[in-house]
């Protein structure tokens, strides 16, 4: 009955809920337990049905496949994934930095290096929307 009466309080102050089913792209790791501290930021992009690719997330995985190398000095590329369930052809990129000011380095970082540029130029086109969250790890969570 406890919990009953939780889940009718806590429908009360749910304005909306949303789920997906992710699968992780081949050519990305595993997310793994990091010493902290850490914060992490989540990408989240929405990218366009039906345009001129095949499939873009044909065009996508493939074009990240080769960018993935451009981020991995810092070792901040924790997990890249793709829904299968849920609102489709959206994926989520998950980043680890020591801080806000580390991660502005490292993505200024990229920029100077050769070819970064020409995979977000490929890439940039496949984007209906894009969202980026900075999160906290809980004190339970094993990336910290």
């Amino acid at each position: 009955q406890e919990y009953l009466d939780f889940r009718k309080e806590r429908s009360r102050m749910l304005l909306s809920r949303r789920n997906q089913l992710l699968l992780e792209f081949s050519f990305w790791n595993e997310p793994l337990p990091r010493q902290g501290p850490n914060i992490y930021e989540l990408r989240t992009y929405k990218l366009k049905v039906g345009d001129c690719q095949v499939n873009v997330l044909l065009g996508w995985g493939p074009a990240w496949a080769r960018a993935i190398k451009y981020r991995q000095e810092n070792q901040e590329a924790v997990g890249g994934f793709f829904s299968q369930i849920g609102e489709l052809y959206v994926v989520h990129h998950l980043w680890a930095y020591r801080d806000l000011q580390s991660r502005e380095e490292t993505r200024n970082a990229a920029w100077r290096k050769r070819g970064w540029d020409e995979n977000v130029y490929y890439t940039v086109p496949l984007i209906r929307t894009m969202e980026s969250r900075i999160m906290i790890p809980l004190k339970i969570s094993p990336l910290q």
